[in-house]
């Protein structure tokens, strides 16, 4: 079931489990959704060659036997909760890394955490479709990793944050490299590199992207323990944006509100816990006051 005995056919898997891998000790509830991912990505790459049907059933049993094994834990057995668990830790990721990158702070965690986020949001498509801001944060993140590590790779300073001409010719240049999300990936490099084990890449052989990464020689970073304040300009997605100062006044119309709007607001109270397993306590707030006032209104946000 190692991603190094992933068939050469199933290949755009291999990185989901690598990722998967990476988490199997920081937090299996990030492992197991990750490795379900790839499998539910694996069946339909499958041509139904012997050598892919062993390979996925391994990961279907592993995977069983660990839902057996942690039924209890909501965030393997309830996809709400779930959601809302890798949303966060995704989020944290993409602001830690958009942090450090509009204060110039061009490590290689830097990269990781935008390259690690941007898989994570691919991850989220086992919950159905993905919010609009979820679509910006992935494609920013695979963008901004791939642009990083060329600039390190070329000797060049990147410029910080979002670029002015983020939508140019470049851009589009960048996000195309590899084929649509999620990308299949061919690592290029092979030399160790300083930090977290990011693989430092040999002398430039033309226009490179995400396919330079090899996720195989690199640790995932742990999230910040301490919420991460999303800079200016490019917004970060968070489930839980700022309601303050806001006056509900009593209303009976709770019992009239549709299915999807009492969904809307489990999926507030869900994202407030996993917020709390963070110690997130502003956004736990923000979540439960936004579930508050769905159920006493019913408007949204």
């Amino acid at each position: 079931m190692s991603a190094a005995n992933c068939p050469a056919s199933l290949k755009p898997i291999s990185h989901y489990l690598i990722l998967a891998a990476e988490h199997d000790k920081r937090d299996p509830v990030v492992a197991y959704w990750t490795r379900l991912y790839a499998l539910q990505l694996g069946l339909k790459l499958s041509k139904k060659e012997p050598e892919e049907q062993t390979f996925l059933i391994s990961v279907m049993d592993f995977l069983e036997t660990f839902k057996k094994e942690h039924r209890e834990n909501e965030a393997i057995s309830n996809e709400v909760v779930a959601q809302a668990h890798l949303e966060n830790y995704a989020l944290k990721l993409f602001q830690y890394a958009d942090r450090n990158d509009r204060e110039a702070n061009f490590g290689k965690n830097v990269v990781k955490a935008y390259f690690t986020a941007g898989r994570l949001y691919d991850v989220l498509e086992t919950f159905g479709e993905l919010s609009t801001e979820v679509i910006q944060n992935r494609k920013y993140a695979k963008w901004k990793a791939t642009y990083i590590h060329n600039c390190l790779k070329n000797g060049e300073t990147p410029i910080p944050g979002p670029l002015a001409g983020e939508d140019d010719d470049e851009f589009r240049e960048l996000m195309n490299i590899g084929p649509p999300l999620p990308t299949p990936v061919t690592p290029t490099v092979d030399e160790p590199g300083p930090s977290m084990g990011f693989i430092q890449p040999g002398p430039p052989t033309g226009t490179s992207g995400i396919d330079d990464f090899d996720p195989l020689k690199i640790r995932a970073p742990s999230p910040p323990k301490e919420p991460e304040k999303a800079p200016g300009g490019f917004k970060a997605y968070n489930p839980g944006d700022a309601v303050a100062d806001v006056s509900y006044e009593e209303t009976s119309g709770a019992s009239n509100l549709s299915p999807e709007l009492m969904n809307k607001a489990q999926k507030y109270c869900k994202w407030a816990g996993s917020a709390l397993n963070y110690d997130d306590v502003p956004n736990a707030i923000e979540n439960l006051q936004k579930a508050l006032r769905l159920l006493q209104t019913g408007q949204d946000g």
